[in-house]
């Protein structure tokens, strides 16, 4: 079994907080993680499935199903199908610290993040911490694994499937599940096929800036309805679009954010990319470690520090920027080779924006400086490098 690094994490959080929200995509490992923290705690448990009729029943009367299970650990499973459940959960978490249960009274996990954080902004503001779980890292799985993980991407059944050909096809499946049952369930009447192509058409642009305009006509939409089929992938956890840094530094900044598809076995799924050497030869490839890398980074990404992308005019670029505070400005170079050589953007971009460390990640393991004291370093280093930032 594969040990989450989110767990340490979520038994903190339930030990500060009443309640705590896991938020990912489907089939992403949270029923899992829950369940082993379940497990661990020294806490009678009640789980809810609610996507299953029978446990929603249980819920018609959610204030009397919770007034029954105090001192219990209420896990309530795929939240977002039941969001009015948010409106109750303040009073029963303000009824159960009079009878001295002050924490870990509710873990909540959802596939959707703008909308479970919406439902629960105002009726829980104080008594809920969340955490996004990510797909698996590479320091979960191993070095050895960083290809298969890369190629097959951080779902545990696409990762762990028997086969390249078998974690294809669960990948083809799980795209079909989103796109036939998802994404109809929050209300959208986006056509099935037309999200596909979207969701394909970004594969093919991993990594660009976005352009709403261009994918718009491409499919025959507006603008304002492209801008709104991405939004919702990115609400659903599916994509990752990166803001420019936007600091006042007098440059001609570029303006739009640049768009992942978030995991990388994913975007191959959609390209049919089934091996890795089928992968090394794609035109993808480069963009594909860039958003591959990112992932993995922003799966460790410290609390405070924020991530942006640079980019100007004049031709000044580095491929991820992390602040934290005003003295921490780490600019990251992400290369797909062994030998990897910079621009002279990437050094106009730090001293643009007066960067304190630099950093070039490789497919290498070894780690050794480079020029104008910047650090060439592996995937796995540069993630340590964030956690003691």
């Amino acid at each position: 079994m594969i040990v989450r690094e989110a767990e340490k994490e979520v038994f903190q959080l339930l030990e500060e907080f009443p309640a705590v929200g896991l938020l990912g995509p489907r089939q992403v490992g949270k029923t899992t993680l829950a369940e082993t923290i379940a497990e661990t705690l020294n806490t009678e448990t009640v789980y809810l499935d609610l996507e299953t009729p029978s446990e929603i029943v249980k819920l018609k009367n959610p204030e009397s199903f919770f007034n029954l299970n105090i001192g219990k650990l209420i896990i309530l499973d795929e939240v977002q199908r039941m969001p009015e459940v948010f409106a109750v959960l303040r009073g029963a978490i303000d009824r159960r610290r009079k009878e001295g249960f002050r924490t870990a009274q509710f873990l909540i996990l959802g596939s959707a993040s703008l909308d479970l954080l919406q439902q629960s902004s105002e009726s829980l503001a104080g008594r809920i911490a969340y955490k996004e779980l990510s797909g698996l890292l590479v320091t979960e799985v191993g070095i050895k694994e960083q290809n298969n993980l890369w190629l097959r991407g951080g779902f545990p059944d696409s990762f762990l499937a028997r086969s390249d050909e078998a974690s294809l096809r669960w990948r083809t499946n799980f795209i079909s599940t989103y796109l036939e049952r998802d994404v109809p369930q929050f209300g959208s009447r986006i056509p099935s096929t037309s999200l596909r192509l979207l969701w394909t058409m970004l594969a093919h642009a991993q990594g660009t800036q976005l352009n709403t305009s261009k994918l718009g006509a491409n499919l025959g939409i507006t603008a304002p309805t492209a801008k709104k089929y991405i939004e919702l992938l990115e609400d659903l956890l599916l994509i990752r679009t990166l803001r420019p840094w936007s600091g006042n530094i007098g440059k001609r900044l570029v303006k739009s954010p640049k768009v992942y598809i978030r995991d990388s076995g994913i975007a191959h799924a959609l390209l049919n990319i089934v091996k890795l050497n089928d992968l090394l030869g794609h035109p993808v490839v480069g963009a594909s470690w860039e958003g591959f890398v990112i992932e993995n980074l922003m799966g460790v990404l410290p609390e405070g520090a924020t991530a942006w992308f640079y980019r100007t005019a004049a031709g000044a670029e580095i491929d991820l920027v992390i602040e934290k505070g005003p003295e921490k400005k780490y600019a990251i170079e992400i290369k797909k080779s062994d030998a990897p050589v910079l621009s002279k953007g990437f050094y106009l971009g730090c001293e643009d924006i007066g960067a304190t460390h630099r950093f070039v990640v490789y497919s290498g393991n070894d780690r050794y400086p480079g020029i104008e004291n910047t650090q060439v370093l592996s995937l796995t280093d540069m993630m340590e490098e964030l956690r003691k930032m």
